[in-house]
This record gives C-alpha cells, structure tokens and sequence, in this order.
C-alpha cells in the first residue's frame, strides 16, 4: 500500500518547552472546569446551578485569557475572536454557540459553516482597504426604459487569491474548501475557480491523543504535483484538533520537491496544542481560526468541541456503504450544486479527469 503515517511523537517533537508548559497549565485549568461539569449535569439544586455556572463563567473567562496571552506573540495564528475591533468576539461567539449547541439541525450547521468561512475569508484577505480598485459591471433584470447596468468598486486582491488552490484532507473538509474557493472566484475580478487537490488521510481513532497516528493514503488520493509547487496553499478544516492531519500532507509535498508559496489553514475552531504544532512544523503557514479551544482529551477530541464536524456537515455514512466525493457532492443536493457549480465542476474533472497522481 502507497501510504505515509506521522505519529503523534513526531508532531510534539515540534513544540517548544514553553509550549509544553502553556499546554499543561491550560490542562490543569479545564480539569476544574470538567468538575462544573459534573455538577451541573447533576444538581437539581437552583442555588447550586447558580453557584457553578458563575464558577464556570470564571474559568472560561480566565482561559480565555490565557489563550490570547500565549497567542498574541504568534504571527502564525490569527484567531478572529482575539482581534480588535472589539465587536469580533461576540459575532463570533453567536455563530460558535449555534454550531456546539447539540439542537442544531443539519441545514442550520451548515448556514452558520458557511457564515464561519465567510467571516474567515474576511479575516485572512480582508485586511487595509487596497487604494487598487476594481470595477464590476453588472447587468441587472430592469430593462424600461431601456436595458439597466449598475457599476460596483470593490477591493483589488487578484495578487492575493489568484495564485491557489484548494486542498481537501477529509470528507468534512470538502464543503468549508468549496466555499472558500466560492469567496475567491466571488472576489477574483476573473471570476477565478481555484483548482483542488484531494488528500485521503485518516486518524487511527482506536489510538490515544499521545500515541495517534496520522495515515496518508495517497492511492485513494486525487492531485497533481504540478499544480501545486509555487502555489498558495489552502486547508479548510472546520475542526484542528491535532494538527496532525496538515503536517503529514505538507511534509509529504515538501519531501516530494514541492514548494509552496505560503500554506493557509482555515478553522471554525482549533485546539490551542493543534494550532501551535501546526506553526512550530510549518514555515510560512498561517493558521486562521474563528474560535479556539483550551485542551484535546484523551481520544484527541477538541473540548469543549462541537461533536463530529464532519458527520454534523455531511450526515453520517453507513458503515459497509461509505460514501466517495462523488455521492458525498450528490448528497449535498440542488441547492449546494447551484450554489457552487463551478466548484464541483473542478472537483469532478480532478477525480474523474486525469488529475490522480
């Protein structure tokens, strides 16, 4: 089998003493938040709900703290909630809440993934107003009394998102990566289509966190090296737990002879140890994430996490019938294929083109 496996001793060999440090201290401070839990899930007492939640509050907010003390130092990471203006952290805070809240439905997670990449998107390309404008002219259905066209300036950023492509590791990954190749051709004045490259890459899940391994099947991967030396790479993974996942694609193209540009890693919520292996691993690899999260457990799950990004995105595949690009892209139905047409058309031609390596 054509396969290249990262273990988890490999990926903390990256981390610095003092990340070890910052990892165990935010460890140790979740630990007392897991004993709110207990009691909270527990109590019928009103006065001691009360009691725990204002402890809880405490926690949360002390971590919080920590978090953006050890991140504001990190060029690499760039957590949307941590940067001014100010009024980030609530408007990402909304979206994140919908998506832990177990009630959510399928299609509501899916609208506030979408608003995720969108706010994403914003973060890593928005930026200074560009003094280079482009124009749009747009012809629009009113036609009396004669045929109506309407002029818009929008922020030139060709330079910035015309040289990508779209990088698929999990099934989980492949709505948030349309989406963010939508965002590009919407604001490419070319109306640019990002090409994809489609990574196969698993955890071991009957692994612990400190002993997981990372596997990389590249015979059930569809990509072509040519496409991707010099190019901007970009990873959209709703959830970073690990890290581990990213290194092992990267380090495998960097040992291939590929060289890229810059590498972008796009999160809805990463986990503190996964953002910082993934910076110390990496040169010129920056890590955008909407929200961050204290500590993994023992399985390798974020926590307090939002559950299976992937399952919750995608539902869940029947475990003698899973599903390959193509039935997981049919699945998404109507809508999501008028919406992203251009998208899936790339997507297609790569698995069923000549886009296998």
């Amino acid at each position: 089998m054509n396969k290249v496996v990262l273990k988890a001793e490999d990926l903390d060999g990256f981390l610095t003493d003092a990340d070890k440090a910052n990892i165990t201290l935010m460890d140790s401070q979740y630990r007392k938040a897991l004993a709110c839990f207990n009691i909270l899930a527990t109590t019928r007492l009103e006065t001691e709900n009360r009691r725990e939640t204002e402890n809880l509050i405490g926690l949360y907010n002390e971590m919080g703290g920590l978090m953006q003390e050890i991140c504001k130092d990190e060029k690499g990471i760039q957590v949307y909630s941590f940067l001014p203006p100010h009024e980030n952290h609530p408007e990402a805070s909304r979206v994140i809440a919908k998506l832990r809240d177990h009630r959510t439905k399928h299609g509501e997670f899916v609208y506030y993934v979408q608003r995720a990449y969108e706010m994403l998107f914003k973060l890593a390309y928005g930026g200074t107003p560009s003094s280079n404008k482009n124009y749009m002219v747009v012809q629009t259905p009113v036609n009396v009394p004669v045929q109506n066209f309407a002029i818009h300036k929008i922020n030139n950023i060709d330079d910035k998102i015309e040289n990508t492509v779209l990088c698929v590791m999990l099934r989980g990954a492949l709505l948030p990566s349309m989406i963010l190749s939508k965002e590009i051709e919407e604001y490419s004045s070319h109306g640019y289509v990002s090409p994809f490259a489609l990574f196969k890459i698993n955890r071991d899940d009957s692994r612990h966190e400190n002993d997981m391994e990372y596997i990389l099947d590249l015979d059930k991967s569809y990509f072509s090296l040519e496409t991707l030396n010099g190019k901007d790479l970009i990873f959209a993974d709703p959830m970073n737990a690990t890290g581990g996942s990213l290194v092992t694609v990267v380090k495998y193209l960097l040992g291939e002879g590929i060289k890229p540009r810059s590498v972008r890693f796009f999160n809805v919520i990463a986990a503190l140890k996964g953002a910082l292996r993934v910076v110390r691993a990496l040169e010129n690899c920056t890590v955008y994430t909407l929200w961050m999260d204290p500590v993994l457990n023992e399985l390798a799950y974020i926590l307090p996490g939002l559950g299976d990004a992937g399952d919750r995105i995608n539902g869940r595949d029947l475990p003698e019938h899973p599903r390959n690009i193509i039935q997981l892209i049919a699945d998404y139905g109507a809508n999501i294929a008028q919406l992203y047409r251009e998208q899936l058309r790339e997507i297609e031609d790569t698995v069923l083109g000549t886009g296998k390596t």
